[in-house]
């Protein structure tokens, strides 16, 4: 099976907000999806290894904040390069509001939608949220960013002179001949089999 046809599917990219009941969080995700529109339910798909995902499987409540094309890099290095268990990724951060505690950006989104956990599907290493939305807005009219736009357009490339491995979903590279076999990205935690020669 070839991995990279995956990539050909159509993602948006997405900050999924919560609150751990004392500060915000919220990560970068590319798997949301509606599902229903009487009544509105989405799915959302996220990563166990994310503190994320820990707070919305106790607090039922989350934000999806949909990032159109004028995000930044930055966006993405706040939301889907650290942990929330070590870092506030709100601190010192003002392009934000609160929902019902809940954090959505007011800035590099064209919408966001708030909603309550109502159902969970264990996914291996993912778990899928079934969400019913109480409330969605629009933010501006620019377009939605999609993985493919990110890609080719945001992510930065990497350098070619050094000798390594760089992972297809980041762009984080690991430095050496080989990549060993049991390697898992300290970024966004894929596999050695996501890696490619730089």
């Amino acid at each position: 099976m070839e991995k990279n046809a995956l990539f050909k599917l159509s993602y948006g990219l997405y900050v999924l907000g919560v609150n751990d009941g004392n500060k915000p969080n919220g990560c970068i995700i590319n798997t949301a999806v509606q599902l229903t529109s009487n009544p509105y339910r989405i799915a959302v798909t996220v990563n166990k290894a994310n503190y994320t995902h820990d707070v919305l499987m106790k607090s039922k409540n989350m934000t999806l904040s949909v990032l159109d094309i004028t995000c930044p890099f930055d966006i993405f290095k706040r939301f889907g390069f650290q942990s929330g268990k070590e870092v506030n990724k709100f601190d010192g951060f003002d392009m934000y509001d609160l929902k019902d505690s809940l954090p959505y950006l007011t800035q590099y989104a064209n919408a966001y939608m708030k909603g309550h956990v109502i159902e969970t599907l264990d996914e291996l290493t993912h778990t899928m949220f079934i969400v019913e939305l109480d409330d969605a807005v629009i933010l501006n009219e620019h377009d939605s960013m999609t993985y493919d736009y990110y890609f080719k357009n945001v992510k930065p490339k990497p350098e070619k002179k050094k000798k390594g491995w760089v992972c297809k979903i980041c762009g984080w590279v690991y430095e050496g001949d080989e990549l060993p076999e049991d390697l898992i990205c300290p970024i966004c935690k894929h596999p050695a089999s996501d890696f490619e020669p730089l």
